[in-house]
């Protein structure tokens, strides 16, 4: 018992702490998601999410004492996007031949997904700027701060509800799509990595090779619409109120 006090002084007061921490529970958490068939609600993010929440609130550690360590698993998350670029390579002649009608599908599943989620936030009265920060929900969190931040919003919760949407997706997509009776892997991954970004992306990953490919490519044509398109829609519509 000595020896894990001692460790866990040493680890407290290091960058390891969170690195630690971070590695250790999300290895425990992926062991038991695929000992329980990969179920959705078994999701291995969200459970380590919750877990970590819970340990640095119980030990009372402050999140940048955390995120000093955590931070180097953070640092690869660049990496791991360009990585799904490979997929997207050894399909490159298939994408070409659906280039019109995927793009078409960005378009009009990034609309919806920004549009909806104003609409709704505004029918319940959310103020300005809550609603510039909710708008790039379903673009991948660096992107969705820095469109908040651009439009007015806030870059703190544009993240927030950017992780939130990802792990609803990832949680109630195969329910979904059960329920639609949709069952091609292809259009199954495109809808998920438009509206749930990285996360949707990463299960999808998990779920079909097909499906994984397709939501690493919506995640990346969502990014490069909402990049472009919503400062001007936001710009346009606040001239329109004038």
């Amino acid at each position: 018992m000595a020896e894990l006090v001692s460790l866990w002084i040493y680890l407290a007061a290091t960058p390891l702490f969170g690195l630690t921490a971070t590695i250790v529970t999300y290895v425990v958490m992926h062991a038991a998601y695929v000992k329980l068939g990969q179920a959705p609600w078994a999701n291995p993010v969200l459970w380590t999410v919750l877990t970590l929440v819970a340990l640095l609130a119980l030990t009372g550690t402050a999140y940048p004492a955390y995120f000093a360590g955590a931070q180097f698993i953070h640092f690869l998350l660049g990496p791991a996007v360009v990585a799904l670029a490979w997929p997207l390579w050894q399909r490159r002649a298939e994408l070409r031949k659906r280039a019109a009608a995927l793009g078409l599908a960005a378009l009009a599943g990034g609309a919806v997904a920004a549009g909806s989620a104003v609409a709704i936030g505004w029918a319940l009265g959310l103020t300005p700027e809550l609603l510039r920060s909710l708008a790039p929900k379903s673009v991948t969190a660096p992107v969705a701060m820095g469109i908040a931040e651009h439009l007015g919003g806030i870059p703190a919760l544009a993240a927030v509800f950017a992780v939130l949407t990802g792990l609803v997706g990832a949680l109630s997509a195969k329910y979904l799509f059960d329920a639609l009776r949709i069952a091609e892997p292809e259009v199954r991954g495109f809808a998920l990595g438009t509206t749930s970004h990285g996360l949707g992306a990463a299960r999808a990953m998990q779920v079909h090779p097909d499906a994984g490919a397709y939501a690493g490519l919506a995640l990346g044509m969502q990014v490069i619409l909402a990049t472009l398109l919503m400062p001007l829609v936001a710009g346009a519509l606040e001239r329109v109120a004038r």
